[in-house]
């Protein structure tokens, strides 16, 4: 390097004689040149180091969108059946209906066949349903809970605590881990507190 700054300057003192420069103006506009190069270095350098970090900023930023949108597709799979799945709740509610009609009866030896028959097909609705992650509420005796429940009736119940559910009207619901339909319940309002 120090052989290239003197040929420079040597070359620089040569072409001053030629043009007329003096030695130190010449030595001055090597230096001047030497300076230039070594602030356009530094320069380069300094962009070289943003544009690496502009690059990982820019990378790691289509990372996190690559996850984001893994988790969204994600969630639209395991939630897509929604809609599908409340259409079939009447289904399994008529279902359920048809087995506690033939059942109150008390003729069942008469209907045996039918009731056999709804209660396989609720049976493997039911099966379905969870291969979905459908699942039943198990509510009954349990706290009443608005996010989950919807209140029909109140009856007095000494016995119990306040806000115990006792009867089921309609079965709710849980799609995986979300509400699919809330049960409609009778709670009793009489007795200690629940809580």
């Amino acid at each position: 390097m120090k052989k290239n700054k003197k040929k420079n300057h040597e070359t620089l003192a040569e072409e001053s004689l030629n043009n007329s420069i003096s030695p130190e103006e010449a030595e001055l506009e090597a230096a001047d040149k030497e300076d230039n190069i070594e602030e356009d270095i530094d320069a380069l350098q300094t962009e070289n180091q943003k544009l690496k970090e502009d690059y990982l900023r820019a990378f790691a930023e289509l990372e996190n969108t690559k996850k984001r949108c893994a988790q969204e597709i994600e969630k639209n799979n395991k939630y897509a059946i929604s809609s599908f799945a409340k259409n079939l709740l009447s289904v399994a509610d008529n279902l359920h209906r048809a087995i506690d009609a033939v059942g109150k009866d008390n003729a069942p030896e008469n209907c045996a066949a039918l009731l056999e028959g709804v209660k396989l097909t609720e049976a493997e609705l039911i099966k379905v349903f969870g291969k979905f992650g459908i699942q039943k509420m198990d509510i009954l005796g349990k706290v009443f809970d608005p996010n989950f429940h919807q209140v029909i009736q109140e009856v007095e119940d000494p016995s119990k605590p306040a806000g115990t559910v006792i009867a089921e009207l309609q079965t709710g619901y849980m799609l995986n881990d979300r509400l699919l339909r809330e049960a409609m319940v009778v709670v009793t309002k009489g007795g200690p507190s629940g809580k």
